[in-house]
């Protein structure tokens, strides 16, 4: 199939940041520790350390009470908060005060669509590398929720963060279309370029999930100096599905047969999204039908699957389209792969239940012993998002951290190009 690509890029004009919650930024700690705060759901707010460490802060205030991780227990950390125009906070003890960053707020277009921006970089007056900030498939502002905007310039890196098109501040409408999306970072990347200036040093993008069919389609259509893609995959989404949904049956000890038995729940979804949510509603219940009282059945879960299950097929017919829209289920990730030169980093979790990792890894690591510049690092005992968790009683999962080389890792790959050090991952590919 032939694309035409074609961007049309206008000149940006500035922009006011949009109103957010004047506690949300990056501190530095006496102790020379950093923490992020963003803003969560609601009214929360979520910290972020260096470390991979992480919680949720709740309560009237003054004081803020933290969880560990994502399990609703108490951490033991109170954080509390100055005035806004102190800009302090006392994390667990220790006194801080928010880091200042020199940033850019732009609008700048992708096509007909103008997309909203923001240039994040340490203070100071020399080049650094600037990281593009790619997206999955969420449909929240990337400029309100992203932490690694001010994580990165935390660690001496710029960061390009900017609404994809359909949410937060960007027009268009909201789409799942791979190209598309590839050509929006495209223009991002430009639009970095140009903001930075002299201070633009190798420019790459980070993506996760659904962002690692698109950042290196972007940066095969316009080369970058580097690619970062965490727990995304190099196989099709419909893969995606059909593996999720093997691995969710296979990891509780139930073989081939049943495997084999309960892809009829993945195909079942993939008919209804291939028709946009107007077929696939009666095999779906034919699957239930055939299956619902198997020993296994309880465990059916994939990346979708499971979402789909739980809904009326009234529900799905309205809210369906719009959330998948464009999605490209069969799109094949590995022709770009095979003839992409730049150097890139695939960080992957190693018991990711919705996007399983072992044939990306295979084939991320069979890419490499044919030359391409590939690394792979697999954490061990996480998930999608490399986060650590908890099982609980009903196989439920609670995501507690992240590991203490995730961030590290990508910091030292973004300066050098290289790993070096242990990471607590397993290593492979191109040294």
């Amino acid at each position: 199939m032939a694309f035409l690509l074609a961007i049309g890029l206008g000149a940006a004009s500035a922009l006011s940041a949009a109103p957010v919650d004047c506690r949300a930024g990056t501190y530095r700690l006496a102790d020379g520790a950093i923490v992020d705060v963003a803003p969560s759901e609601g009214t929360a707010l979520r910290w972020r350390r260096l470390d991979g460490t992480t919680g949720l802060l709740s309560g009237p205030g003054p004081e803020y009470r933290s969880t560990l991780g994502w399990t609703g227990r108490p951490a033991g950390i109170i954080v509390s908060f100055t005035p806004c125009a102190d800009r302090g906070i006392r994390f667990g003890g220790t006194q801080g005060r928010r880091i200042d960053f020199d940033t850019t707020e732009t609008s700048f277009r992708s096509g007909e669509v103008s997309l909203a921006g923001r240039l994040v970089l340490p203070r100071g007056a020399g080049p650094v590398p600037i990281v593009v900030l790619v997206h999955g498939s969420e449909h929240d502002s990337a400029r309100e929720l992203y932490s690694l905007q001010r994580l990165l310039p935390a660690m001496g890196i710029g960061a390009f963060v900017y609404d994809k098109r359909g949410t937060g501040g960007s027009g268009g409408a909201y789409t799942q279309n791979y190209l598309t999306l590839a050509l929006d970072a495209v223009a991002a990347a430009r639009e970095a370029r140009r903001l930075a200036g002299g201070r633009a040093g190798p420019v790459g993008y980070q993506a996760g999930s659904q962002g690692g069919w698109v950042a290196p389609l972007a940066a095969r259509i316009e080369p970058v100096d580097f690619v970062i893609v965490c727990f995304g995959l190099a196989v099709s989404p419909a893969d995606e599905e059909r593996e999720a949904i093997a691995y969710g049956v296979s990891r509780h000890g139930f073989g081939p047969a049943a495997v084999a038995q309960a892809n009829d729940f993945a195909e079942a979804s993939l008919t209804m999204l291939r028709s946009g949510f107007q077929d696939g509603y009666a095999q779906m219940e034919e699957a239930r039908r055939r299956h619902g009282s198997a020993p296994w059945f309880r465990h059916v879960r994939g990346d979708v699957t499971h979402v789909l299950m739980q809904k009326s097929e009234e529900e799905l017919r309205r809210i369906g389209p719009p959330l998948f829209a464009g999605l490209q289920l069969d799109y094949d990730p590995m022709p770009v792969l095979r003839n992409l030169d730049v150097p890139q980093l695939w960080i992957l979790a190693e018991e990711d239940i919705d996007a399983p990792s072992a044939e990306t890894a295979r084939r991320l690591d069979a890419l490499a012993a044919a030359g391409r510049p590939i690394r792979v690092a697999i954490f061990p005992g996480t998930e999608h998002g490399i986060y650590a968790f908890e099982t609980t009683a009903d196989d439920e999962r609670l995501s507690t951290r992240q590991p203490e080389g995730y961030l590290r890792m990508m910091r030292d790959f973004i300066l050098t190009r290289h790993l070096s050090g242990d990471y607590g991952a397993q290593l492979s590919g191109a040294r």
